[in-house]
């Protein structure tokens, strides 16, 4: 495991810059959910077509502290649907590129990038003991997601799982649900059946799991005869996975689904320090709004 951390500027450093970045965030969520973002730590495990706009999604809501956990480099097949996938950057490891874009996006944001894979047999030196506030599971393989989940579920870490996202071109048909009632979904089908047979969780769709899922209700559109995209790294999720492996990908679908993992993130975090309307943290948000009025911005 080869793990290298970026922040270009302390976590709490120049209060009018922090202001002036995230001053919308405040006025949207409140005060208090900014504090809340500032200080949270998230775990994004994957950082493909799917996970990296989830990081920047919550590198530019303010989020404090981000963990970016893959193996793989940027490949040219990464280009159609991964948000660090340059010219510029082919070749590099894909948690490095994220990191420094990240870097030019929300400098008081701690980046850990973490150059492995997760496995059953690594959970506890990737995940256990690290703080984590939500850790996003965009991995390929079922069965690391399902020893992932039994992980978080036994040291109350919250997740949220990302399903299949390749063969779709329909960002609109994407839902959150409970695990147990996901549909049209070969890929967390796979996982249900693990948890059930091999970690104890309940059978049947009225018994529930207590943990979200990204899917798509749309169904797979397989390549023509003949075709197939080019596969990066270690495959290990076949045509289930959340890679191109036998499938065709498109940035508006896996970029929707990382949008979609990360604004439920930011809405459960917010939710922990909700406050009523009136109450302190409607004050502060009126004073940063004030700040950063007197710079004049667009919303672009």
């Amino acid at each position: 495991m080869n793990s290298t951390d970026i922040n270009s500027m302390p976590i709490i450093g120049d209060e009018v810059d922090f202001e002036r970045r995230f001053g919308g965030i405040a006025r949207l969520y409140g005060a208090a959910a900014l504090e809340r973002f500032r200080h949270a730590h998230i775990c994004v495990i994957g950082v493909g077509g799917v996970g990296s706009w989830a990081v920047e999604a919550l590198a530019r809501s303010a989020i404090g502290q981000l963990t970016l956990i893959d193996l793989d480099n940027v490949a040219e097949s990464n280009i159609n649907r991964q948000i660090q996938a340059l010219t510029t950057t082919v070749g590099q490891a894909k948690v490095t590129a994220l990191a420094e874009r990240i870097a030019q996006i929300n400098p008081y944001c701690q980046v850990h990038q973490v150059e492995d894979f997760i496995t059953p047999d690594n959970l506890d030196q990737m995940i256990g003991g690290k703080g984590y506030d939500y850790v996003l599971d965009a991995i390929d393989s079922a069965k690391a997601k399902a020893a992932l989940l039994a992980y978080c579920r036994a040291h109350a870490i919250p997740l949220i799982m990302i399903g299949s996202a390749g063969g779709q071109t329909d960002p609109t048909q994407i839902q959150v649900r409970d695990l147990a009632r996901t549909e049209q979904e070969p890929l967390l089908k796979r996982v249900r059946k693990l948890m059930r047979n091999q970690y104890g969780f309940p059978r049947g769709t009225k018994n529930k799991f207590n943990v979200d899922a990204v899917f798509s209700m749309e169904p797979l559109k397989f390549p023509e005869s003949g075709e197939a995209c080019a596969v990066d790294g270690d495959d290990r999720g076949g045509v289930t996975g959340l890679n191109c492996a036998g499938f065709g990908s498109a940035m508006v679908v896996t970029a929707s689904f990382g949008m979609v993992a990360a604004s439920h993130m930011l809405r459960k975090l917010a939710d922990s320090v909700a406050v009523a309307p009136g109450a302190a943290g409607d004050a502060e948000a009126d004073a940063v709004a004030e700040t950063v009025a007197e710079t004049p911005a667009t919303a672009g």
